[in-house]
């Protein structure tokens, strides 16, 4: 476990490793955060009794160096901190799209960086954290990185030539499933449901049906043959998303967010 770990911007994602990290068991004494609010840096001091520094002093004191700010600000927050900052700290990336070469280029030669894509359910301990490491990462290195998003969810390893597919699938997955349950819920009330308890059929269903996917290891073709029954409901409803290429429709979509983080991580914003 690293000495001192500092959280650079420290919003609704940065505050979550923080949280994540206490409850796993790192002392507040070696945490750190940065805050450009005072009354958010007073509201996090006293949250988790950590020390709110400058992002100058994160950079001289911390032995890892977390940078959830947005990717718009990020590399003004490079040219902040490449002067104080020691080439053997870790710098791990919480920003999409950006990747390992900016941060190699822009901080000390030698710099180990490592590229993390979080999803928003890290919020709720439930999220998926994709990581690469760069040129000068280490499996040391690595594994730092994991036991710090580890609490907030699981961790996966891929290279980073696979993170805009990552972020595609992953990154910006949360989102489709509000899309679906968001036209479900619609259905529901033109069903004749209110929409509470439209709301509330189709978040149990969603939370069963990951929950068997996880844990039950089948293939979810055979799950969902399981449900569909010969000239059943289920099968008829089936039939209606085939017609309508709801299929081909996601696997365009996320092929149009892959593209997108290719372009915003070639800088074409």
């Amino acid at each position: 476990m690293p000495q001192t770990v500092a959280v650079l911007g420290t919003g609704k994602i940065g505050e979550a490793l923080l949280s994540g990290m206490i409850r796993a068991g790192w002392s507040a004494d070696g945490l750190m955060c940065t805050a450009r609010r005072p009354e958010r840096a007073e509201a996090l001091r006293a949250r988790y009794g950590v020390e709110v520094v400058s992002n100058v002093e994160a950079a001289k004191a911390a032995d890892t160096l977390i940078l959830a700010v947005k990717p718009q600000d990020m590399t003004t927050l490079l040219d902040e901190l490449a002067p104080h900052l020691p080439a053997d700290r870790l710098v791990i990336s919480a920003a999409a799209g950006i990747p390992t070469t900016l941060f190699e280029d822009r901080l000390p030669a030698g710099t180990p960086v490592v590229r993390v894509m979080p999803n928003t359910p890290v919020l709720v301990d439930e999220g998926m954290s994709v990581i690469s490491g760069g040129s000068h990462a280490t499996e040391e290195h690595l594994r730092r990185t994991e036991a710090i998003f580890k609490p907030v969810g699981k961790t996966l390893r891929l290279p980073e030539s696979q993170q805009d597919a990552a972020t595609a699938l992953s990154g910006s997955g949360p989102a489709y499933f509000y899309f679906l349950v968001e036209a479900m819920t619609d259905a529901g009330i033109l069903l004749g449901l209110p929409r509470d308890k439209a709301h509330d059929l189709i978040v149990q269903a969603a939370i069963g049906a990951a929950v068997m996917l996880r844990d039950s290891g089948e293939h979810p073709v055979k799950l969902r043959e399981a449900v569909t029954s010969p000239a059943g409901t289920t099968i008829n409803a089936i039939r209606e998303l085939e017609k309508h290429g709801v299929r081909h429709a996601l696997i365009a979509a996320l092929e149009a967010a892959r593209d997108r983080s290719r372009e915003l991580a070639s800088g074409n914003g």
